[in-house]
């Protein structure tokens, strides 16, 4: 007996005519699909946990050694208004997006199942909120924040463990 079905190594459709005895399988090893969307899944993780740390050690470095040039940048867009943060609240501030951008970057080797990376991630998500609120309440644009929020959410679901 002969079976006719699709040939899945045409994206035509072309029709094969397969002896009864071969079995219906794929020739690929079990699970090749699952880990190719797992490995996927896991650059694009990678991706925007670079990200998130490129910008958060960029602004935490800026915040910590380029206060005065900063304060001069914010006040110049604000027209003229005060940045309302001191010396002091700037360096910490800087010190907690270096720490978390930090903590994306550590390798889940160090602790179990991405524990530092997904903690470090919900603090920068944090950061977020509270600079989404300070622009709102300067009248400027929330945009920037909200992008790095999501971006950190999407690094904590992504690397909760499952």
């Amino acid at each position: 007996m002969y079976r006719i079905g699709l040939d899945r190594r045409y994206a035509s459709g072309v029709q094969s005519v397969v002896p009864e005895e071969t079995p219906a399988v794929c020739n690929e090893e079990p699970g090749k699909q699952a880990r190719e969307a797992g490995g996927a899944m896991n650059g694009l993780l990678w991706i925007a946990q670079i990200l998130l740390a490129g910008v958060f050690l960029f602004t935490g470095v800026t915040k910590l050694f380029a206060f005065e040039r900063l304060v001069k940048t914010l006040e110049g867009r604000s027209k003229g208004g005060q940045i309302g943060m001191s010396r002091g609240q700037a360096a910490l501030l800087g010190l907690a997006e270096i720490a978390g951008a930090l903590g994306v970057l550590t390798p889940a080797a160090l602790l179990p199942a991405h524990l530092l990376v997904r903690l470090a991630a919900g603090g920068l998500a944090l950061v977020m909120i509270a600079a989404g609120v300070y622009h709102l309440r300067r009248e400027e644009s929330a945009a920037p924040n909200v992008s790095l929020f999501l971006l950190a959410v999407f690094v904590i679901y992504g690397r909760w463990p499952r």
